[in-house]
């Protein structure tokens, strides 16, 4: 079990009488890319509130990077990074002042922040632009930033909610990149997409309808199951059955 950042079992999250997250069960390993999926009112965005220590489930168990859900919702936070489709940067701040913000609130040291931040800076290849306005960046490059900072503190999980939303495919690729290259590092990833292409490049994929998980294994796999060329298909085949309209 040592390997694994995230354990779920039987995870289940009630409104009243209604389920939004549904007795789900899975695990993750540290290094793993995986692909969190589902059409709107699946119970994904729940779901990540509870791991992510933003919400206490109605029952079962959920470990995250060794940390109790119902108990340790703190220590959560300080171990995990979140990048959303809104990015969180502060369009009013540089590219610098939003570094060494973000490196604050997580609680890196003011010397560490200053090295990293010069080194994120250079990597990259914003030097001439650290003094920028986030606010004045084209959104590629927001985004490249966004993830960089939620793992500037080095987390063990980041979380990666909708990551690539409204950008181009060559930025896309680029983006995927750099999170192939943060697995490697060691850090897991855990993403949501609406871009079934992406799905592909994770190494397992979790497929959420209506509160449950109806699927779940490496892509290769999924397309062989459901007799499929294209996670489009594997999608299209589960959610077509879904009863619900929005989280």
């Amino acid at each position: 079990m040592e390997n694994k950042v995230i354990i779920c079992k039987n995870l289940t999250k009630r409104f009243g009488d209604f389920k939004a997250v549904d007795n789900i069960s899975f695990d993750v390993d540290k290094g793993e890319i995986f692909g969190f999926l589902g059409a709107n009112g699946a119970g994904k965005t729940t779901a990540i509130r509870i791991l992510c220590g933003l919400s206490h489930p109605t029952s079962g168990e959920a470990m995250v990077a060794g940390f109790d859900v119902y108990k340790q919702r703190e220590e959560i936070k300080r171990n995990i990074g979140y990048m959303s489709q809104k990015f969180s940067l502060y369009d009013n701040l540089s590219i610098l002042e939003n570094i060494e913000f973000y490196g604050g609130v997580y609680g890196v040291s003011r010397s560490e922040i200053k090295v990293r931040s010069q080194e994120l800076v250079t990597t990259l290849g914003l030097e001439n632009e650290a003094k920028k306005m986030v606010g004045s960046l084209p959104l590629g490059w927001k985004q490249k930033l966004a993830f960089s900072v939620a793992i500037f503190h080095r987390p063990q999980i980041v979380f990666l909610d909708e990551p690539t939303g409204g950008v181009d495919p060559i930025t896309r690729r680029q983006f995927w990149d750099m999170i192939y290259e943060a697995a490697a590092n060691g850090i897991t990833v855990f993403v949501t997409t609406h871009y079934m292409d992406e799905a592909e490049y994770c190494n397992r994929i979790s497929i959420m309808v209506d509160g449950r998980v109806e699927a779940m294994d490496s892509p290769s796999n999924l397309k062989k199951q459901f007799n499929t060329h294209s996670m489009d298909e594997v999608f299209v085949q589960l959610a077509r059955g879904a009863k619900r309209s929005s989280d």
